[in-house]
C-alpha cells in the first residue's frame, strides 16, 4: 500500500512577545480543532475503500506563527529533505506532498503562495480569499471560499433589511482592509449607507512595540465608544478577535466608557473566534448579540464523537494534543513544570466537552468544515486523476502512484474540474476563479457567564439568487445585545422623519443625517423618512395631521343649503313683484305715463326682467346637461333683450325730441319700426355669439377638485372662458352706449322723460358688472355661482327700480299727475 502525503499550514500557535523564546510557544486553543477537522478527513478517507483504494494519504503540520519569515520557511520546508532544510532537493519521494492546504489569512495566503507556485504546486486555501495579481499564483490556488463580493452582498443586504445605515467600520491596518475600504465601502454608500467613523485595528505588535500597539487600539476603542452609530461592521480575519478582546481590558486602563455591549458587530466569515492563553477569564459579553457570516456548513457524522474519545495516554501520533491538553485544562503532565498558574497535574481523564466554548467548541467550525472539505477535494481529484488516462500509461499500481507524485501539476486540471457530495451531503464544487460554490449561514453570537458562547444559525444568504431574494433571515431567533430588550436596534444617524415630514439634508453632513420639516400645507407624507411630501389625489384632501388622506365631499349650490334658499327665494320674490309690475302697467297701460313711454319696449323690458330673476334658478341645484347649456346662453339673451330694450327706449326719446323742432327730417324714424330693429339687432347679434359657443365649445357639467381643499365642486365648465366673456363684454357695450345716451338725454324737455333714469339704472347696471369680474376670479367652489346669481340680482333690480319704481309710485299713489294736463304742464315748464 502506498502513501501520499498533504502538507497544511494551521494556525494554531502564536508566536511569543520575545522573539528569542521559540520554546516558549502559545497555544490558541480554539484552533486545534482545525488539526482534529485535517485528522478526522484523513480517517474517513483512509477507511472509505471507493476513495483511493491502496493508496494511504498522510500529512504534515507546518505551524506558521502568523509571521511572514515562519510561513516561508514552511513553505520552503515542503520542498526540502525530511528533516533537513535544503530546498530543491529532496530524496525520500516518499514525504513528498502533493498538496497544501493553510492560508487562513490573506497575508499567509500570498507569502506561500509566492514560492509554491513556482514548483506548480496546488493549494488549498480555507481562511480568507486574498487578491493575487499574479496568473500563475491564482492558477494554483483554490479557495474553499466563496467570492468574496457575495459576501459582500450579503453585508449589504443584512444592513438593508434592518434598515441599518448609520454605521461604523472598522478593518485591519493592512492591504486586505484598504481595498475593503477603497473598493467595497463606496458600493454600500450607493445603496444609501452611511459611515460615522472608519477606523483601523492596529496590527499585532509584539516587545518594545506594545505601547505603541495599545496607544493605536486605545484612539480606536475611543472612537467605536463615542460614536452614535449602533452597528460596526468588522473587516478582519483569524486573529482579528484576538485584537477586539483587548478592547474591554484597554478601555479599563484608560476610563474610557466601555459601552460596548450596546453594538451589534458585524463580522465577516473570515474571522474565528481566537484568543491567547493570557486573555483566559477575560469577559467575552462584548460579543453578545454579534452577528457575523460563515461559509455554510453542515456538522459531518461522528465528529463530535472523535473529539471526546482524544485522550493524551493513547494518542502518541499527535504532538500537539498534550500541549493543548495542558492549556485548555490548566494542568500539567510534568511536576517539574507545576507553578502557580498550573496547580495541579493533567490526569489525561478530564472531558473535552466540558470546556467553555471561549477555550475549544465541540460543534465543527465553518472554517474547521473548510479544512475537512479541502482533504475530501484533494481525495477526490486524486481519485479522479488515478481513474483518467493516466492510469493506462501506468504500469502497475505503483508506478501509478510514483508517476502521481512525480507529476503532482496535473493534479489542477482535476481539483479546478472536481465536483463531489461530502460525507454531510453536500455538494462541493468550484466555479471558474478556483473559488468554492456555496452560500453563507447567518450566525448569531450569544454569551454566557461561564465564559462560553453560542454559535445559533439565524439565516442564510444564498449568493445563486438575486440581490434580497437570496437573503433568509428569522428575525425571532436572534439574540440582540442585552441593552435593545429583545427588539433590533435602530441605528441612524438621528431619529426617523415621523409621518407628516419630509427630510431636508443637514449642510455639511452625510446624506443619512437629515433634519424633518412639517409637510407643507395640502400635501402629506404616509411613511417615515420621506424625502417629499406629495398631494393627495384630486377626489382626497389631507387630514389635520398631514399624514394621510381623506375623501373629499361632493358640493355643489343646492336648493336645501342657507345659501340656496336665500337666493331661490329672493330670486322668487322679485320675480313676483315684476309681475306685479307689469299687471299694474297692463292694467293702466291706457293712462299717459304709460303710453308717453313706449308701452312695447315697456312690456318687452318688463318680461325680460322677469325672465332674468327666474333665469337665476338655472344656477341653483345640481348643474346637468341640460342646465349647463342653458344658464349663461339664457342669462346672455335675457339681458341682451332687455338692455337692447333700454337703449331703443334712450334712442327713442332723443329721436323723439329732435322730431319736435320745426322742419326735423326725424319723425318719420320715431316710431316702432326703429324700436324693433334695435332690439331685434342688438339681441340677434348677443343671439349669434352665444351659438357660437354652443356650437364649438359647449358648457358641460364638470368635477372641480383642485380649487376647495375639502370639497369637490360641481359645476358647470364654461367650455370656453373667452366666449363666456364675451357675452359679458356685448352686454357691457350695450350698457355702455346706454349710459352714454341717456346721460347726453337727461335735460331733454320730453313729457315724462326716462332719460333721468336710465341713466342712474345704467350706472347701476354698469357698477355691479364691473364688480362682478374680479369678485368672481377671487372667489372659489360653489360661491363663484352666488356671486354671479347676485350680480344678475342685483343688476335686474338695479334695472327695475330706477325705472319703473317712480313710475308706480304715480300710478298707485298720485294718479292726480296721472293726467293729459299734468303732462302738458310739465312740459311748458321744461327749461328750453
Amino acid at each position: 500500500m502506498s502513501q501520499i502525503y498533504i502538507a497544511s499550514s494551521i494556525l494554531t500557535f502564536h508566536k511569543p512577545p520575545s522573539p528569542e523564546l521559540f520554546d516558549d510557544i502559545l497555544p490558541m486553543t480554539q484552533l486545534y480543532q482545525h488539526i482534529l477537522a485535517l485528522a478526522f478527513a484523513v480517517r474517513e478517507i483512509n477507511e472509505n475503500p471507493h476513495i483511493l483504494p491502496n493508496i494511504t494519504l498522510g500529512f504534515h503540520i507546518y505551524n506558521s506563527h502568523f509571521i511572514a519569515r515562519w510561513i516561508y520557511q514552511s513553505s520552503l520546508a515542503v520542498l526540502s529533505r525530511k528533516g533537513r532544510f535544503i530546498p530543491n532537493y529532496k530524496c525520500d519521494v516518499e514525504d513528498t506532498p502533493i498538496a497544501v492546504i493553510g492560508g487562513s489569512n490573506s497575508d499567509s495566503c500570498l507569502q506561500m503562495a509566492t514560492i509554491l507556485c513556482m514548483y506548480k504546486m496546488p493549494q488549498l486555501i480555507y481562511g480568507s480569499s486574498p487578491m493575487m495579481e499574479n496568473n500563475v499564483q491564482t492558477l494554483f490556488s483554490h479557495w474553499m471560499f466563496p467570492d468574496g463580493t457575495h459576501q459582500y452582498n450579503g453585508i449589504l443586504q443584512l444592513l438593508l433589511h434592518f434598515s441599518w445605515l448609520w454605521i461604523g467600520v472598522v478593518s485591519q491596518n493592512d492591504d486586505a482592509g484598504e481595498r475593503f475600504v477603497q473598493n467595497v465601502l463606496p458600493l454600500f454608500a450607493q445603496r444609501g449607507i452611511c459611515f460615522d467613523f472608519i477606523g483601523r485595528f492596529p496590527k499585532l505588535k509584539f516587545s518594545g512595540e506594545l505601547s505603541e500597539m495599545v496607544a493605536d487600539g486605545s484612539e480606536t476603542i475611543r472612537v467605536v465608544m463615542g460614536s452614535t452609530a449602533n452597528v460596526v461592521v468588522v473587516h478582519g480575519e483569524i486573529h482579528t478577535i484576538l485584537i477586539m478582546r483587548t478592547m474591554p481590558k484597554v478601555a479599563e486602563m484608560d476610563d474610557i466608557p466601555m459601552h460596548a455591549t450596546s453594538k451589534v458587530w458585524i463580522m465577516t466569515a473570515q474571522m474565528e473566534f481566537t484568543s491567547f492563553p493570557i486573555q483566559r477569564g477575560w469577559e467575552i459579553d462584548f460579543l453578545h448579540g454579534a452577528l457575523s457570516l460563515a461559509v455554510s456548513s453542515k456538522e459531518p457524522a461522528g465528529f463530535q464523537k472523535f473529539v471526546q474519545m482524544r485522550n493524551p495516554a493513547s494518542e502518541r501520533d499527535d504532538s500537539f494534543l498534550q500541549l493543548f491538553w495542558e492549556q485548555a485544562f490548566i494542568c500539567s503532565f510534568s511536576n517539574a513544570s507545576l507553578d502557580k498558574e498550573h496547580e495541579e497535574s493533567c490526569t489525561g481523564e478530564e472531558k473535552v466537552d466540558s470546556l467553555p466554548g471561549s477555550v475549544f467548541e465541540m460543534t465543527m467550525t465553518a472554517q474547521s468544515y473548510s479544512v475537512y472539505n479541502a482533504l475530501y477535494t484533494v481525495a477526490h481529484a486524486l481519485h479522479a486523476m488515478q481513474c483518467s488516462t493516466f492510469k493506462i500509461r501506468a504500469m502497475t499500481n505503483g508506478i501509478t502512484v510514483d508517476y502521481l507524485k512525480q507529476q503532482i501539476w496535473l493534479l489542477q486540471h482535476f481539483l479546478r474540474s472536481i465536483s463531489f457530495n461530502n460525507s454531510a451531503r453536500e455538494e462541493i464544487s468550484f466555479d471558474r476563479k478556483g473559488a468554492l460554490v456555496a452560500g453563507f449561514d447567518i450566525i448569531n453570537w450569544v454569551t454566557f457567564p461561564n465564559e462560553s458562547f453560542l454559535r445559533v444559525k439565524v439565516g442564510k444568504m444564498n449568493p445563486q439568487i438575486h440581490q434580497e431574494k437570496g437573503l433568509r433571515i428569522h428575525n425571532e431567533a436572534i439574540v440582540w445585545p442585552s441593552n435593545f430588550n429583545q427588539t433590533p436596534p435602530p441605528s441612524v444617524c438621528n431619529e426617523n422623519c415621523h409621518l407628516g415630514y419630509s427630510r431636508t439634508k443637514k449642510e455639511g453632513k452625510p446624506s443619512c443625517c437629515y433634519d424633518c420639516l412639517p409637510c407643507p400645507e395640502g400635501k402629506i407624507s404616509n411613511q417615515k423618512d420621506m424625502d417629499v411630501c406629495f398631494e393627495c389625489p384630486g377626489n382626497q384632501y389631507p387630514n389635520h395631521f398631514q399624514d394621510g388622506c381623506l375623501p373629499k365631499q361632493i358640493t355643489f349650490l343646492s336648493y336645501g343649503e342657507p345659501l340656496g334658499i336665500i337666493l331661490s327665494s329672493l330670486a322668487l320674490s322679485f320675480s313676483l313683484l315684476t309681475a306685479l309690475v307689469l299687471g299694474i302697467f297692463l292694467k293702466h297701460m291706457d293712462t299717459p305715463i304709460v303710453k308717453a313711454n313706449n308701452r312695447n319696449l315697456t312690456y318687452t323690458l318688463l318680461i325680460s326682467l322677469l325672465l332674468s330673476f327666474l333665469c337665476v334658478l338655472l344656477f341653483i341645484g345640481q348643474p346637468g346637461a341640460l342646465t349647463c347649456l342653458l344658464r349663461q346662453s339664457a342669462f346672455g339673451m335675457i339681458f341682451s333683450v332687455a338692455v337692447s330694450s333700454i337703449l331703443a327706449k334712450t334712442i327713442i326719446v332723443v329721436l323723439a325730441f329732435m322730431a319736435t323742432k320745426p322742419g326735423s327730417k326725424m319723425r318719420r324714424w320715431v316710431g316702432k319700426p326703429l324700436s324693433n330693429t334695435i332690439v331685434l339687432s342688438c339681441s340677434l347679434f348677443q343671439a349669434t355669439i352665444c351659438t357660437v359657443w354652443l356650437a364649438t365649445f359647449p358648457p358641460f357639467p364638470d368635477l372641480d377638485m383642485n380649487t376647495m381643499i375639502k370639497e369637490m365642486v360641481l359645476l358647470c365648465n364654461e367650455g370656453s372662458v373667452l366666449m363666456f366673456y364675451f357675452v359679458l363684454g356685448y352686454m357691457g357695450f350695450l350698457a355702455s352706449v346706454s349710459f352714454m345716451v341717456a346721460f347726453l338725454a337727461r335735460r331733454l324737455p320730453d313729457s315724462f322723460n326716462e332719460a333721468k333714469f336710465i341713466t342712474f339704472s345704467m350706472l347701476v347696471f354698469c357698477s355691479v358688472w364691473l364688480s362682478f369680474v374680479p369678485t368672481y376670479l377671487s372667489t372659489k367652489g360653489k360661491y363663484m355661482v352666488a356671486v354671479e346669481i347676485f350680480s344678475i340680482l342685483a343688476s335686474s333690480l338695479g334695472l327695475l327700480g330706477c325705472i319703473f319704481f317712480p313710475k308706480c309710485y304715480i300710478i298707485l299713489l298720485r294718479p292726480e299727475l296721472n293726467t293729459k294736463e299734468q303732462l302738458i304742464r310739465t312740459t311748458k315748464n321744461q327749461p328750453s
